[in-house]
């Protein structure tokens, strides 16, 4: 089956049930009398990008206008809570594997994982879902720093509202048959405000990852997805380790979160000395109907409709990255983004950004405009 027609057919599985008992109603998991769940899991994004202000001097324009599916994720669980999940998931847009794993519980406040999952670093990235992000593409200093999944396992201790801990190694790179080597990170988070009306967060980061081939590369998009281009990148880097280190915070009352992060990455160099990469971002958004995101876990995730016409928000960010260090000239990019977001059911949303980029690389600035819409269907 075509990647492009997995939507198309998920929707009309769930179209019966929705004309039936209405979107919100869509069966996405099934109960059973002993408390054993099953279900499904799916981010399914279809985005469009389009450029402005992006060409060379030599007239040549860096990037092309594209629409295309951005993720097609689906994944398969069965749980029973308080005791045990095993979850399989696939994105058949990147052709990837993504969160495989077998979780359990050992008492309320300790849970126990095995499998492929996210890496610690990164409030945004590692904890947030990639459907519940306030703005299309997380900020840029995060997909640079971001370390990606790896197969190892973890351990998870929370035991008040108050407080969570989480500590993972992970050996033998990923399901994709990627980044070969060995990582142990972990995350601490804060929250002394923690309410359906207010919640304080706060979080510390860090990991040292060692890759067999001992290769590194630190760069990222113009926080647009379907694009292949970069224009900041630190180029191959030779190196024994890795260490990323993240700091977060976000508070939230009633309908407006601000969120902000400071992310960095130290490369221990062959030919001596380090490489450093740095960068941060600060973002703030508005429910304008009056809806409140839910916290759990220590993440945000999509405020849930409370009328016919749906949930309407707005967003803005800034963002900086430098990846300029001594020789290594990876350049710098600042980004400002605005954003509009419509919850049409808790299942369906639509989003639009625009982007204005300011970047500059050995001696190249470019200052492009990009212009994004998307279409999700997630559950």
């Amino acid at each position: 089956m075509k990647r492009s027609r997995l939507a198309a057919v998920l929707l009309l599985a769930l179209a019966p049930p929705a004309f039936a008992g209405g979107v919100n109603d869509i069966p996405t998991q099934w109960k059973f009398g002993d408390g054993w769940e099953y279900g499904l899991k799916a981010a399914f994004q279809y985005d469009w990008n389009e450029f402005g202000n992006d060409r060379l001097d030599s007239g040549v324009h860096r990037f092309e206008d594209a629409h295309d599916w951005r993720r097609e994720e689906l994944s398969a669980f069965i749980r029973k809570p308080g005791a045990f999940e095993a979850l399989v998931g696939y994105d058949f847009a990147g052709e990837v594997w993504i969160d495989n794993y077998f979780k359990f519980n050992a008492g309320k406040a300790h849970e126990f994982r095995l499998g492929q999952f996210k890496t610690p670093v990164g409030m945004d990235e590692a904890a947030t879902s990639s459907a519940g992000t306030v703005f299309l593409e997380r900020a840029a200093p995060v997909n640079a720093v971001y370390q990606g999944r790896r197969i190892g396992a973890d351990w998870t201790f929370a035991p008040n509202a108050a407080w969570r801990f989480n500590l993972g190694y992970f050996a033998g790179g990923d399901l994709n048959g990627l980044n070969e080597g060995h990582s142990v990170g972990g995350r601490a988070v804060f929250t002394p405000r923690n309410s359906a009306q207010e919640v304080l967060h706060l979080g510390l980061s860090a990991s040292r990852e060692d890759r067999d081939d001992g290769a590194y590369r630190i760069r990222t998009r113009p926080e647009a997805g379907i694009t292949d281009v970069r224009l900041v990148d630190s180029g191959s880097l030779a190196g024994d380790s890795i260490d990323r280190i993240g700091l977060e915070g976000a508070w939230q009352r009633g309908p407006w979160l601000s969120q902000a992060e400071w992310l960095e990455a130290d490369v221990e160099l062959d030919a001596g000395g380090d490489y450093r990469a740095r960068g941060g971002y600060l973002q703030t958004a508005w429910v304008v109907t009056g809806e409140v995101r839910p916290y759990k876990a220590g993440a945000f995730g999509n405020p849930k409709p409370s009328r016919a016409a749906g949930a309407v928000e707005v967003g803005l960010r800034y963002s900086d990255l430098d990846l300029d260090d001594g020789a290594s000239a990876g350049g710098r990019q600042r980004d400002w983004t605005l954003g509009a977001n419509w919850y049409l059911t808790r299942f369906f949303k639509f989003q639009a950004n625009y982007i204005h980029v300011d970047s500059d690389r050995r001696g190249v600035a470019l200052s492009p405009d990009v212009f994004e819409f998307r279409a999700q269907l997630a559950f």
